[in-house]
């Protein structure tokens, strides 16, 4: 069974490919989340979690819905991380969570796909983000095949940088950063309510038909990204940034 989390839809490209080549179930993970669902689930064949990195691990918001989920059936689990970069040290902190989980650890595939990490860095243009998807697809096909063959994904080797990307920087990361106080609306918003509903914390509500942010931000960029007007703005770095989301995702 193939579980994913997706903001813009990286990981949700992914995990679909992965499906059809495996022929096997692809679930999003996303009312799951939103809704603290943490029903037991149960799959005869290996889970493969796809998500997106934040900070060179997972995102918190999987790491907690997996710490307090249940898994029945296999024993197996292989994690699919997709990227701007690189992923890290975030294989050490996986096979933790699967020692916890009592289960058995596949391995992290790195996926690099289109930035969307908007409130930081610079995001593609539609014609960079088709590129970079272009050359993702070959690593994709990799990855399945392993997947298929019940093989371990073979890891890199871990610089004393990918340590403290995954270690400190994540640390530090969440608390320096992951918060909503720079999203703010321009004159351009509709009040269409889209951004209220692909926020995976409930994060956002409507006043004055507007929206405003809470404080339980996971930094998806979910909501700045799929606004239909691009009305969603992030302090001063993401004016004049186009928004990603991935086309490819649609077609699945």
């Amino acid at each position: 069974m193939i579980l994913y989390f997706s903001g813009t839809g990286n990981s949700a490209y992914v995990a679909k490919r992965i499906g059809k080549e495996v022929m096997d179930d692809v679930i999003n993970l996303f009312e799951k989340i939103r809704n603290k669902d943490n029903s037991k689930l149960y799959s005869e064949d290996s889970w493969i979690i796809v998500v997106p990195t934040y900070a060179w691990r997972i995102p918190h918001i999987v790491q907690n819905w997996i710490e307090n989920t249940e898994f029945t059936g296999s024993k197996d689990i292989y994690f699919v991380m997709t990227c701007g970069e690189n992923i890290g040290n975030a294989g050490k902190y996986l096979k933790k969570l699967c020692l916890q989980k009592n289960m058995n650890y596949y391995g992290c595939a790195e996926i690099v796909m289109p930035e969307n990490y908007i409130a930081l860095f610079s995001t593609p243009t539609e014609e960079q983000a088709m590129e970079i998807i272009e050359r993702a697809e070959v690593v994709i096909d990799k990855v399945a095949s392993y997947i298929r063959n019940g093989e371990e994904f073979p890891q890199a080797k871990i610089s004393i940088g990918d340590r403290m990307s995954s270690g400190i920087i994540n640390d530090l990361f969440y608390p320096l950063f992951v918060h909503a106080k720079k999203f703010y609306v321009t004159n351009t918003c509709i009040s269409c309510g889209k951004c209220l509903d692909v926020c995976p914390t409930n994060n956002i509500r409507m006043e004055n038909k507007k929206p405003v942010w809470a404080e339980n931000c996971t930094h998806c960029m979910a909501c700045i990204n799929r606004c239909p007007k691009e009305a969603i703005e992030y302090g001063k770095h993401s004016h004049g940034l186009p928004r990603y989301t991935c086309k490819k995702e649609m077609l699945y």
